[in-house]
């Protein structure tokens, strides 16, 4: 297995709901926010072209829950991709708590299916998944 983009993040009270775990909604915040790290640290072309022609569009995104967590929970978002095809990629997520005792646990597994666009905001159309993304998503191949 390849090794995984990271996202760090620590749950906030805001994340909550009102039994005092994480709302699932903030999961699929999580892999937004994990996908848009990579393309700031990783592949920041990308980030202009989408700034100019490029979209990106998802089409698909799960999420499946194994644990619990609650406030101030330390957790890893690791990224991973799952397939590349030439207009859509398909990412794996895991969600980790970091414990304080320096052991990891797994608590969720999601994927995101995203599609790459051009065009006119009407008129969209397919396109090849820019070369630079696919270079900087090499290393992290499952």
């Amino acid at each position: 297995m390849g090794t995984y983009f990271e996202y760090l993040h620590t749950v906030g009270f805001e994340e909550t709901n009102i039994v005092g775990n994480v709302y699932y909604v903030n999961y699929l915040r999580w892999q937004g926010r994990c996908r848009e790290m990579f393309l700031k640290e990783r592949a920041p072309d990308v980030l202009a072209d989408l700034q100019d022609d490029l979209k990106l569009f998802t089409l698909k995104v799960d999420c499946e829950f194994f644990a619990e967590i609650t406030a101030f929970d330390e957790l890893s978002i690791r990224m991973r991709l799952v397939e590349l095809a030439q207009t859509q990629l398909e990412f794996g997520f895991d969600y980790v708590r970091l414990n304080p005792d320096g052991t990891e646990s797994l608590i969720a597994r999601g994927r995101q299916r995203v599609a790459c666009m051009r065009g006119p905001n009407t008129k969209t159309a397919p396109a090849r998944v820019p070369e630079s993304l696919v270079g900087a998503l090499q290393p992290y191949v499952s």
